[in-house]
């Protein structure tokens, strides 16, 4: 299968420096659907009691020590007390390294591509006692895209997903279809949705460049369209601002019935394809955007935050 590239050519650096007490673990995973090995960052600030997890999945052309370097996300967990998982797709997989968003066969529950990374966040959740509420998936373009196919695929698996300069579920059935709905000039497949007799809302936050030329930001569009919480009290909030690099952004905040946010979506004008906030060590990182990490971090957290507050309140 061909490989979707995108433009540049992406620094395979050294791996992140781990701080004193902290662990950047090489792991394998194996199931029917194939084998993949991750990197798996514990943090020292919890090395037994991990307040959660956050599953990364790279864009393409990238591996995990790069995506790693480029995001920042060990120093941001470090902070907070979260394992990060880092799935690596491989050449032999795809030739470009991308997840395979676009084909119907990884758009799956219990079958492909999701099926190996639900398997390794299952894994490591059982090892380190986790429950749903604490457990997040954030992916970069490719990445983003197998994202949002993981929230559609197993929503009981995972509290929230970060989708940057990402592709909605079920928007391509192959290459051609992914080239075409990456310009923005295509529609969703029609693909049948997992079923689920109660499906668990599963939180969405979304970066997007306005200046991506590689995913139009109309994709980021559609993904917000489906994240949209259907409950009749939901409320929307529209606030703008201006990054410390400057950049101007948009961020839309969408509140469930119990006034939680269930949707955020920052929309960062003049940005490219990129991480925004990212470290000049990663490939693919836009160091003047507001900082995603700490941001995607943060609306992970916020449940598990206000109820916190509110127990401290009492």
């Amino acid at each position: 299968m061909p490989g979707i590239d995108l433009p540049g050519l992406a620094k395979h650096g050294p791996s992140p420096a781990v701080p004193p007490g902290a662990q950047f673990l090489t792991r394998s995973y194996t199931c029917a659907a194939g084998i993949r090995s991750y990197k798996l960052y514990v943090p020292a600030s919890a090395l037994d009691r991990p307040r959660g997890l956050v599953v990364m999945l790279h864009g393409c052309k990238q591996n995990p020590d790069d995506f790693a370097t480029g995001t920042g996300m060990n120093a941001v967990a470090e902070v907070h007390g979260l394992l990060v998982a880092y799935p690596h797709q491989t050449a032999s997989d795809n030739t470009s390294c991308c997840w395979n968003w676009f084909r119907t066969a990884d758009q799956k529950r219990d079958a492909g591509e999701p099926s190996i990374i639900a398997g390794i966040t299952a894994e490591i959740m059982a090892e380190f006692d986790l429950d749903r509420n604490r457990v997040f998936v954030a992916g970069l373009s490719a990445g983003g895209a197998m994202a949002a196919v993981m929230r559609e695929t197993y929503p009981d698996l995972y509290g929230a997903v970060g989708i940057h300069s990402g592709l909605a579920y079920a928007s391509a059935s192959d290459v051609m279809s992914a080239f075409s709905v990456m310009r923005g000039d295509a529609c969703l497949i029609s693909q049948p949705k997992p079923r689920y007799r109660s499906k668990p809302e599963v939180r969405t936050i979304v970066f997007h460049g306005g200046a991506d030329r590689t995913v139009n930001p109309s994709n980021a569009e559609r993904i917000v369209a489906a994240a949209i919480p259907p409950e009749p009290n939901s409320t929307t909030q529209t606030h703008t601002g201006r990054s410390a690099g400057k950049r101007a952004y948009t961020r839309k905040i969408v509140t469930n019935a119990q006034r939680l946010p269930a949707l955020e979506y920052w929309l960062v004008e003049g940005a490219g394809h990129a991480w925004s906030g990212g470290d000049a060590g990663g490939s693919y990182t836009d160091q003047d955007g507001p900082d995603a990490t700490n941001e995607m971090v943060r609306f992970f957290l916020e449940p598990s935050n206000a109820s916190q507050e509110n127990v401290a309140a009492k």
